[in-house]
């Protein structure tokens, strides 16, 4: 146990004196091998991907939600924040744990490199333009990345055409782009390639048409009607005991992580907002 608690107060203090690459925190370090010893204790290494994804997500049940976990003024850095998630760092972590898991790896470098891999364009962070914002750029650079398959076309998505920019439109709301104004031409370019590329949806109304197409642990990302944005909400795919998809996810400010009580379709049809779905099957590394 000693030498344990040396290793994380050493991580932890390797941390504060090179703020420019990585801030986390000792917690953050002993949540990080948490995870690796509970796959480990249940084997997760020789199950599907899919099961691993959603065994790690349901770890986080009860977890509060935070937003903004992942801001912190100055230059881009990797942010790992595990006591608190949104639903877009719920999702990236349950992915990389679960990457980590069945390549058989379990320090907490590599998770720090897996979660660079996932969050930012090419796997490479390089300023504030380099981590990928709107989940349909998310999408498109973790399909080229070989990480994630993007399945809703071949189980009956319809296309859609995104028309994305509000973060250009609002750069007040985004720290970054308050702090650094030239980053503004940046963002406008990448919302640019966005809406010319083709991409799939499951229209709301049709989702219980296909939700036995919808695996254990698939990645579940919804379309939105607000304007200027694509994905207004992700989460994770769970079938539960009555064989139905429920949605897990980090719902807002002041809720804990958590699986719907209804499943898929009936929790989508209560949202306006929502207005279809995209699913992402993990590929196996």
């Amino acid at each position: 146990m000693k030498i344990r608690m040396v290793k994380v107060i050493f991580l932890f203090i390797s941390c504060l004196s090179n703020l420019n690459a990585q801030f986390y925190t000792a917690e953050d370090v002993q949540i990080c091998e948490s995870k690796f010893e509970f796959a480990a204790n249940k084997n997760l290494s020789q199950k599907p991907i899919g099961d691993v994804i959603a065994e790690i997500g349901k770890t986080f049940l009860g977890g509060d939600y935070l937003a903004h976990g992942i801001e912190k003024s100055g230059g881009e850095q990797l942010i790992i924040n595990l006591t608190g998630l949104d639903c877009t760092t719920f999702l990236e972590n349950a992915l990389a744990f679960a990457r980590l898991i069945k390549q058989n790896k379990s320090s907490f470098e590599d998770y720090q490199s897996e979660l660079i891999k996932v969050r930012y364009r090419n796997g490479i962070i390089d300023e504030y333009p380099s981590r990928l914002h709107y989940f349909s750029d998310w999408i498109f650079d973790n399909v080229k990345k070989g990480i994630v398959e993007d399945v809703t076309k071949e189980i009956g998505g319809e296309k859609i055409q995104f028309k994305v920019g509000f973060m250009s439109k609002n750069p007040d709301k985004y720290l970054h782009l308050s702090e650094n104004p030239k980053f503004i031409p940046i963002i406008e370019q990448q919302e640019k390639e966005i809406n010319e590329r083709e991409y799939y949806y499951i229209p709301k109304q049709k989702v219980h048409l296909y939700e036995s197409k919808i695996q254990n642990g698939d990645l579940i990302a919804i379309t939105t009607n607000i304007e200027g944005l694509d994905i207004g909400h992700v989460g994770i795919a769970v079938k539960v005991d009555n064989g139905r998809i429920h949605f897990m996810h980090a719902p807002l400010v002041g809720a804990k992580v958590q699986i719907s009580e209804e499943p898929l379709p009936e929790y989508l049809a209560k949202i306006k907002k929502h207005t279809g779905v995209i699913v992402l099957r993990a590929v196996e590394p």
